[in-house]
């Protein structure tokens, strides 16, 4: 299989601001040097001469803004994303040093890539240094460079060069300075000490210094020094602190940096920030549960008890999965795992051991996941009590990892997910020894595994097995598991070296065959699904498919605990390599698919805690109260123009915020205002800031709510409701009917009006378009010594495009970006006003890029308008689609329905008050309604296809005969009716599906959003 990658908003997001801080830089493209072979020393004039060779080099353009336009431009991006102002420029490293924070499994690789290409486009900028620290991030920087390679050069027309550097490979330098295209160098910092180290001891910096006959009698450090390279700092706090910055200054004299981290330590202007918050709350990366694990001593028992988990069922009483001590038929004593029931003893059970006399189960409470025993004990969900030692503990660790890996395998085998789980051990020999032959023998861990293994498998096989079944037949348990080490010099797998002060492992053998195989494991060919390692994993490699994390080894600091996780959180790919992240399985089910399962060896609130702590630690600098001083100076978007509060409109907000009690007498933000949230019921603004109301909102949400910790992360000992089947209600006549009017697949066509589409587009940028003038500074300085002191800068304005060399087609450009014709696209561009064209020639890429969003926007409002749709030809929707598994937390707020077609709904938002809760409740309360269903959302739920994405609405309704106008109906809950207050696409997707059950379709079921039951039956006079 192929990762499959696409263009992903917050991506662009983060590359557009990055590329924004140079904002009015002229584009150069292959800005020549002379290559420098020696100095020669005139005695005359007591100067230094470069002598030159013919060898042409291409260099990066100098920055040709001032310190002031850069510092002016970022600004502006934070303004835009209510970021902390930066009160100066930083030039640790050339121009401007600029942050990047981003959560890890959001792929900043990917990111930082890209926006080589984009700063290639724009600015002609093309030889770039990436710095990592380590030897595994830099094999995965090389993997992901291999892996984007197809994808960009599908985007941009080319390629990019790049190599890892090795003295001893000194012609890469070579083409890295000739090239002319995208070229970049990886270099791992501990490579860079070796070898760059002037003056140094070590054969690499003899050679990296010194002139070469094979290198054209130069020194290759110059080489590297005249293409004034940009230099990406991959995890900067990973680096040491001000002696590395200084060394790559004065050895690479970088045109200026970027710094890409989730955790940075030394702050330099921040330009995105993406945290661990803001990557939950956009369901960029999965989300976490912990099984946690607490030993607990019983009155009632001095031996073995633990209980596993809740199970409940249709039909069934809660039960308890015991595990405890079990007398065999031969007289030996082992320990088993059973079902047991309210009433049931563990006396019976392990056929009449002692020390379980009089013990029997009083009470199982799901909710509270807790079994009370006869004698008043009570133990919760991943607490052990009685003789338990260190092995007990890891064999319940590999055992829960195995379960849950089982759990979640068979529904993600349906979608052709492969679920895989990884082990972090402390010590490699007990996973793996070797005899005195040199054969691999299985260590400790290893035996325990098979054993659970084929213990938990057996469990699961039938008589009549399913797919997934056969696919579980076909895997030997020996096959399924296998280590990633460090190889020793006999080939014998051992401990990661690591050496003192640092915390990563250099031995490039533990990440040889994970790393070149990251595709092989995703498939189903391959038979490893589980994975132990040593500490070679802990940095520089995740696999989207990791499910399972289980670290079987003495807790550690949280540091390590978050590095670990960090492991598992990207989202996970299909067998196609596509993303399963929200536009595939939508909102509501994304983090039902993924979902990062912690096995931990201590207990979950000692383990989330430590996580919690440092995930905090890491969250960039948040705002924390709602004053009016952080209100006042924010921009706000006023429909497409950025504006700024005022202190009057700040003293307004605020005011608004106390009066609702969406404040406290301390200015932080209440618990009401986030149900107000939730449910997307705010109470009104102040008519004057109601065209700023998305705005000011977004502003609230940016203040820390500690209490949005909590939701990232939840109990792995949940119980889980695995079945919410149809109950009696879906056999209704009236459901009945309803369903097989909606239960057809369409697909859409478009037909419109070119001139339409033409004469709209023309309107609004001859009314919207603005761009900026290119810029570039002239700065003189005088020589003192060695240096030059720069004695004044003088700024001015490119008048038309002669100070770029670069040839756009224009009409080709807009045509391609806004899928149009060359011949629409001319047309638009006839019909722009003279100073409108004329804007083209100050700032040609920021013409195109505003130009053609603006098309698009025009063209998606025609679309919608002149949209069609028709029965497909694909098989309707089944009542599978129904099918559900969710846990004791999203079951503890679900409503228990009686006019629900199933009897539990569990409605979206965590809020108990939520939109959907209440119309819930009013539909089952009201007599006019015979029967409902919640539709499943995503793929694998009830959709409509529209040109901006598949939608999927919140409900089906069948009414009464005679006590409504319409009998069939179909529902969407929003906060408000009101349009404005919806995003475009929100809006787009909306009018599609009113088109089509409004004014297409003839099946009598009739569509609107609404707030509430009461507007439900308010719209439906109106239809």
């Amino acid at each position: 299989m192929k990762f499959n990658f696409k263009i992903q908003p917050f991506q662009t997001e983060a590359v557009e601001n990055v590329v924004r801080a140079f904002g009015g830089q002229p584009k150069q493209n292959r800005i020549n040097y002379r290559r420098d072979i020696g100095k020669n020393t005139d005695q005359n004039k007591g100067q230094h001469e470069i002598q030159y060779d013919d060898e042409a080099g291409y260099r990066n353009a100098e920055v040709g803004l001032s310190d002031g336009q850069i510092l002016k431009n970022v600004r502006q991006v934070q303004m835009e994303n209510n970021i902390k102002l930066s009160p100066s420029l930083v030039k640790e490293l050339g121009a401007v040093s600029l942050d990047v924070e981003m959560e890890t499994g959001t792929g900043k690789t990917y990111v930082y890539i890209k926006t080589m290409f984009e700063m290639n486009k724009r600015y002609g900028w093309s030889k770039f240094i990436v710095v990592v620290p380590s030897v595994a991030i830099r094999e995965g920087v090389k993997k992901s460079f291999e892996m984007t390679q197809e994808h960009f050069m599908e985007f941009y027309g080319i390629k990019a060069r790049f190599f890892v550097y090795n003295s001893s490979n000194l012609h890469q330098l070579d083409e890295f300075s000739s090239g002319f295209g995208i070229n970049v160098m990886i270099i791992n910092i501990q490579a860079f000490a070796a070898s760059l180290k002037e003056d140094g001891r070590s054969k690499e910096s003899r050679v990296i210094y010194s002139k070469r006959d094979e290198f054209a009698s130069r020194r290759p450090i110059d080489v590297i020094k005249a293409n004034r390279p940009i230099i990406i700092l991959d995890e900067p706090q990973k680096m040491g602190g001000a002696a590395t910055q200084n060394a790559l200054k004065n050895n690479f004299n970088p045109l200026f940096s970027l710094n890409y981290s989730a955790t940075h330590k030394t702050s330099h202007n921040l330009i995105y920030a993406l945290d661990a918050l803001d990557a939950f709350r956009k369901k960029l990366v999965k989300k976490i549960e912990v099984k946690g694990f607490e030993i607990k001593n019983l009155r009632g028992t001095d031996k073995y008890v633990y209980l596993a988990e809740i199970a409940v069922a249709p039909n069934k009483p809660p039960r308890a999965r015991l595990e405890f001590e079990v007398r065999l038929k031969s007289g030996a004593i082992k320990r088993e795992t059973r079902l047991l029931g309210t009433g049931d003893s563990l006396y019976a059970a392990s056929n009449e051991l002692e020390q379980y006399k009089g013990l029997s189960v009083a009470e199982v409470d799901p909710i509270g996941k807790t079994v009370t025993f006869s004698n008043g004990d009570t133990l919760t969900a991943g607490a052990a009590s009685g003789d338990v030692n260190e092995d007990d503990i890891r064999r319940i660790q590999i055992r829960e990892t195995i379960l849950s890996h089982f759990e979640k395998e068979e529904e993600l085998f349906k979608s052709g997910i492969k679920c895989l789980s990884l082990f972090f051990i402390d010590e490699v020999a007990k996973y793996r020894r070797y005899g005195d032959d040199g054969g691999e023998l299985l260590g400790e861990y290893g035996r325990i595994f098979e054993q659970e293994y084929i213990s938990a498998l057996n469990e699961r096989l039938t008589l009549f097995p399913t797919a997934y079944e056969n696919y579980l037949r076909g895997i030997r348990a020996e096959d399924t598991h296998r280590g990633y080490f460090s190889i020793d010099k006999r080939g014998r797998a051992v401990n990661s070296a690591v050496k003192r002060g640092s915390e990563f492992s250099d031995d490039i053998s533990a990440y040889e065959l994970i790393l070149k195989n990251k595709e092989r494991l995703l498939s189903f060919d391959e038979p490893t699904r589980f994975i132990f390692s040593h500490s070679a994993l802990r940095e520089g490699w995740d696999n989207p498919n990791v499910f399972q994390i289980c670290a079987l080894k003495h807790s550690e600091n949280a540091a390590a605990k978050r590095q670990e996780v960090g492991r598992g959180l990207r989202l996970c790919v299909n067998q196609t390599g596509d993303r399963q992240d929200v536009d595939v399985c939508g909102e509501t089910a994304v983090h039902d698919v993924n979902k990062l399962t912690i096995i931990a060896s201590e207990s979950y609130a000692g383990f989330v805690s430590d996580l919690q702590s440092k995930i905090k630690e890491d969250l960039y600098e948040r705002p924390t109260k709602a004053a009016i001083s952080y209100f006042n100076g924010k921009t706000v978007m006023l429909g497409e123009e950025m504006v700024t509060l005022t202190e009057r409109q700040a003293k307004m907000i605020y005011q608004y915020l106390s009066k609702n009690d969406y404040i406290d007498y301390d200015d932080n933000v209440t618990p009401t205002y986030r149900a107000a949230e939730e449910s997307g019921r705010y109470a009104m603004l102040p008519e004057e800031l109601m065209p700023i109301a998305s705005g000011i909102h977004t502003l609230v949400r940016g203040i820390f709510d500690p209490g949005v910790l909590k939701d990232m992360i939840e109990d792995g000992h949940d119980t889980k409701i695995r079945d919410n089947p149809l109950n009696e209600n879906s056999k209704k006549q009236e459901f009945q009917e309803l369903w097989n009017r909606i239960n057809r697949r369409y697909a859409y066509t478009v037909e419109f009006d070119n001139h339409e589409l033409i004469e709209k587009s023309v309107a609004a940028l001859n009314a919207n378009l603005r761009v900026t003038r290119s810029r570039y500074t002239l700065t003189k300085g005088v020589q003192t010594g060695t240096a030059f002191d720069v004695e004044r800068t003088q700024t001015r304005e490119l008048k038309g495009s002669a100070g770029s060399s670069v040839r756009y087609d224009l009409i080709g450009k807009i045509a391609e970006q806004a899928t149009l014709t060359r011949k629409s696209a001319a047309e638009i561009l006839k019909g722009l006003t003279p100073d409108k064209r004329e804007m083209f020639r100050l700032n040609p890429e920021e013409f195109i890029q505003r130009a053609v969003e603006e098309i698009n926007r025009q063209k998606a409002a025609v679309v919608v308008e002149h949209i069609s749709y028709q029965p497909s030809a694909e098989e309707p929707y089944t009542q599978d689609i129904f099918n559900m598994s969710r846990s004791s937390r999203e079951y503890a707020k679900a409503f228990r329905a009686k006019k629900a077609v199933q009897d539990y709904v569990l409605t979206d938002g965590t809020a108990i008050d939520s939109i959907e809760r209440k119309f819930s409740e009013d539909m089952d309360a009201a007599d006019e309604v015979i029967v409902y269903a919640k539709l499943p959302r995503g793929p694998k739920g009830f959709y409509i296809p529209t040109p901006v994405g598949n939608y999927s609405p919140d409900w089906a309704i069948a009414f009464r005969r005679g006590s409504v106008k319409h009998i069939f109906f179909i529902a969407e809950t929003k906060g408000t009716m009101d349009s404005l207050n919806l995003r475009p696409i929100e809006q787009a997707k909306i009018s599609c599906a009113k088109k089509l059950f409004n004014e297409i379709s003839t099946t009598e079921v009739k569509y609107h959003d609404v707030d509430s039951y009461q507007s439900l039956l308010d719209v439906m006079r109106t239809l």
